[in-house]
């Protein structure tokens, strides 16, 4: 299938300034300068990849994300050639049918995807997981999230007003991506609660409906803690046409000096059943048209004391937990877009 970067050809000579305007007038671009894709930086980003691979088939477009066309993104985003593998990991998550890039590429929601690295290539791409994680500053966080986001858009096909139909959208779809603080979890990291081997390097993609920043200096207790955290998860705007307050997998950034504290009394699989148990949203806090809607589809399935209720997900180890950032007792909350979507998790060639 053809696409318009295909057809781009960048020499050497050309002038920087008069790439960008070319490439933006081609809609190949976020808004933001690129670096010029030449077939020298091409060729250097590939490292002797077959350019003609075949990662993964991208929706709505149904775009055949080959090697050659991720590295045209990827150098325009300003990746260095190292970091091509977190990316083609993230790529071939994304593709995956639990993942529901279509959903996500055309909803008129805010979802974009996020990227967790886990393991040993967080440290040799310093990858930032410690202070202003989710913020701007490290080149591999900024550009690994961007080249995806623009694979997305000249593979994948979503144009913003022409198949991306986000009412608003959000900065994430600009950049988002950021590695666990392995070191300063008091837990497991992510990807070995998702069955990975530590010493494996992996992304994790997530749908994400943007960030709420969850403050809390003053409980010093687990359980304390963990109910400022499940109340800031009930959002009446955040409930789903499947019956869900979000959707997929939930996710619940802490600081590590939150996690500190959540784990001196609570193990992981603990603390997922304390938020299931607690994030509980009366049906009453609903408008009247959505308690109709969900009734009429029988979409309320939990009940407490004979009220109706809704919660954050449908079991409690969908709730995901990563540890991230630096000194401080502000958390982040992560909903997930509610039209239908699960995280995957791809290990990332990195040998």
């Amino acid at each position: 299938m053809g696409l318009k970067i295909d057809d781009v050809v960048v020499d050497r000579g050309q002038h920087f300034e008069e790439v960008g305007e070319r490439m933006y007038a081609l809609g190949l671009t976020d808004g933001l300068p690129v670096v010029p894709p030449t077939e020298d930086r091409i060729a250097k980003m590939l490292d002797g990849r077959d350019p003609a691979l075949v990662l993964a088939t991208l929706p709505p477009l149904l775009g055949e994300a080959t090697l050659h066309r991720v590295a045209f993104c990827a150098v325009m985003a300003g990746c260095l050639p190292e970091y091509l593998p977190v990316l083609i990991a993230a790529v071939q998550a994304v593709a995956e049918d639990e993942f529901n890039l279509l959903g996500i590429q055309t909803t008129t929601g805010t979802a974009a995807p996020a990227i967790i690295v886990n393991g040993p290539i967080t440290q040799r791409l310093g990858i930032n997981a410690g202070t202003n994680a989710l913020g701007p500053g490290i080149r591999s966080n900024a550009t690994i999230g961007r080249a995806l986001s623009l694979v997305l858009r000249n593979v994948g096909g979503a144009i913003p007003g022409e198949l991306d139909m986000a009412t608003m959208g959000q900065p994430g779809k600009y950049t988002f991506c950021f590695a666990e603080n392995e070191k300063a979890s008091p837990w497991e990291p992510l990807h070995v609660s998702r069955g990975f081997d530590h010493k494996q390097s992996t992304v994790t993609v997530v749908g994400a409906a943007g960030t709420i920043e969850v403050k809390d200096d003053c409980s010093k207790q687990a359980e304390s803690l963990l109910t400022t955290f499940a109340n800031t998860m009930l959002g009446a705007g955040l409930v789903s046409s499947t019956g869900i307050i979000g959707g997929g997998n939930p996710l619940l950034l802490l600081a590590p000096n939150h996690a500190r504290i959540i784990a001196r009394e609570k193990n992981r699989e603990a603390t997922q059943a304390f938020l299931f148990e607690m994030a509980r949203l009366p049906l009453s806090a609903l408008s009247p048209e959505t308690q109709m809607h969900l009734e009429q589809h029988r979409l309320i399935q939990h009940e407490r004391g004979g009220a109706a209720e809704l919660r954050v997900a449908e079991r409690p180890s969908e709730i995901m937990l990563v540890v991230v950032g630096g000194t401080g007792f502000k958390s982040t909350y992560v909903p997930t877009w509610g039209g239908g979507t699960h995280a995957v998790t791809k290990p990332v060639a990195d040998s």
